[in-house]
């Protein structure tokens, strides 16, 4: 078995890493270290959770360990698409090179320019950036590319997701030709395989799990909820939620919510503070100070429940994580994998557990086709519920009131009904055509009546010809 004193990596390298704890390198980090050390480009494919981020981190520092760096001019640029992620290998560079005296810069939004600004006038080593934040420093004149020597791009898939590919093929450009090259993914869409041909010199690929597949150690469960209404839809699942969190018991001891949309984040999360529950949002729209605050509360432990979009979906680093819980069903059928793949991580058991409605079942369909196999049905442990007297009594038909209707204000005398009464009781009852069933009644065209009360106006003239009508006939026929 390979161990990481025979990847030929710095000796300080190896203290901080047995420091921390480890002494068998992941499958991705055996096989993509060796020939980074050597030089190389390498394209390393593996899922979620398999350590790729030591996989380009411990060979980069290895070989910037010779060298310092100018002011403006970087030695090492790794793109991230999230700050969570650009913040976690900022985190991992922190933890590899503590025994070496090497500098490292972090550009992400929401974070002040000028502290940015400070960082890369006295050199960095290692620049750590999102694309968006690292072109807005180029274009301001505050940073110049020309001196990379190790490029990485991590996430690649993601960048894709999130449309910066163009960002990504620009600042390939603003480096120079004879740089390395490292290039992580979780799965090879044709656009980054399309990309890596353009930019990536005979590169190594390193595939350690086929694409786009689940961890064995992850216990994947579906759950279907049917509402008992459209409108009660949002509702009954989050019943449902809090209900599968409670099944778990004391083996949730944390889990992760993934919800579609930013504003579904925020209900799940409100909902679940309201219940009792130590529940926090993650989403974009959060302040990055925010961000960060429930992203370490998560991480020590001090919150159990993270609600998030998929900006947490991709490579955080939370190794211990128990559940996952997919409150809405992926769109994308490879969010899928990244999304369960927070838990199960390295070499630990992990239970995912998705919530689908109806309209979740064709996203559902591409989930199924892409990891090739179906994923195990569990009861709702809810059931579907009755609905409420109150909602049966919304949905319920409302009874017309039996009230008689209005006189008319006409002088005339109203045409007499050519029905007569057939018990002694019914010159007391209401005229004919109010007490008549309402589905007897003939219906307005315009489908409510002089008064607005609906249903009751009387089609035609023939026997209930108007009382003002009949006069004036009358009158007629006596001149």
């Amino acid at each position: 078995m390979t161990k990481f004193t025979d990847l030929n990596l710095h000796p300080k390298v190896l203290q901080a890493v047995a420091e921390s704890g480890y002494e068998t390198p992941t499958p991705i980090q055996a096989q993509a270290i060796p020939p980074a050390l050597e030089g190389r480009d390498v394209l390393g494919i593996a899922q979620t959770g398999t350590g790729k981020t030591a996989g380009f981190t411990l060979p980069m520092i290895t070989l910037l360990a010779k060298g310092r760096a100018r002011a403006r001019m970087p030695r090492s640029l790794v793109l991230a698409p999230t700050r969570e992620l650009a913040a976690q290998v900022a985190e991992a560079f922190d933890t590899y090179a503590k025994h070496f005296k090497l500098t490292k810069a972090l550009l992400i939004g929401g974070v002040s320019f000028k502290d940015q600004n400070a960082a890369i006038d006295r050199g960095a080593d290692v620049l750590i950036a999102t694309p968006g934040r690292l072109l807005d420093h180029f274009e301001r004149g505050r940073l110049l590319l020309s001196g990379v020597q190790i490029m990485v791009v991590d996430e690649a898939d993601r960048m894709l997701d999130m449309g910066f590919i163009p960002d990504i093929e620009r600042i390939f450009s603003l480096t120079p030709f004879t740089r390395q090259t490292l290039f992580f993914s979780a799965t090879m869409a044709p656009e980054i395989e399309r990309i890596t041909n353009i930019f990536m010199a005979n590169p190594v690929k390193v595939e350690v799990a086929r694409r786009a597949t689940t961890a064995e150690t992850i216990d994947q469960r579906l759950v279907m909820v049917t509402p008992s209404r459209k409108d009660r839809q949002p509702t009954e699942k989050r019943a449902a939620l809090r209900a599968l969190i409670d099944a778990e018991g004391a083996g949730c001891t944390n889990a992760i919510i993934f919800c579609n949309r930013k504003i579904e984040v925020d209900a799940v999360a409100k909902s679940l503070k309201k219940h009792s529950y130590n529940a926090a949002a993650l989403h974009g729209d959060l302040d990055q100070s925010k961000r960060m605050e429930v992203l370490g509360g998560f991480r020590d432990g001090s919150l159990r429940l993270l609600v998030a979009s998929d900006v947490a979906a991709r490579g955080l680093d939370i190794p211990a994580v128990s559940h996952v819980f997919n409150f809405d069903v992926p769109i994308h059928a490879e969010d899928y994998v990244h999304r369960i793949g927070r838990t199960g991580r390295a070499g630990r058991t992990g239970i995912a557990i998705t919530i689908c409605t109806p309209m979740g079942e064709k996203h559902l369909a591409d989930i199924e086709a892409l990891i090739e196999r179906p994923i195990p049905r569990a009861d709702n442990p809810v059931g579907r519920p009755a609905p409420k007297a109150a909602d049966a009594a919304e949905t319920a038909a409302p009874e017309r009131p039996n009230r008689p209707r209005r006189a008319r204000s006409d002088k005339g005398a109203q045409a007499p009904d050519p029905l007569p009464a057939t018990a002694p009781e019914a010159d007391a009852q209401a005229p004919r055509a109010a007490a008549a069933p309402a589905e007897n009644k003939p219906k307005s065209r315009r489908g409510k009546g002089r008064s607005g009360g609906g249903g009751d106006a009387v089609v035609g003239m023939g026997e209930h010809m108007p009382g003002f009508i009949a006069k004036s006939f009358e009158e007629r026929l006596s001149g």
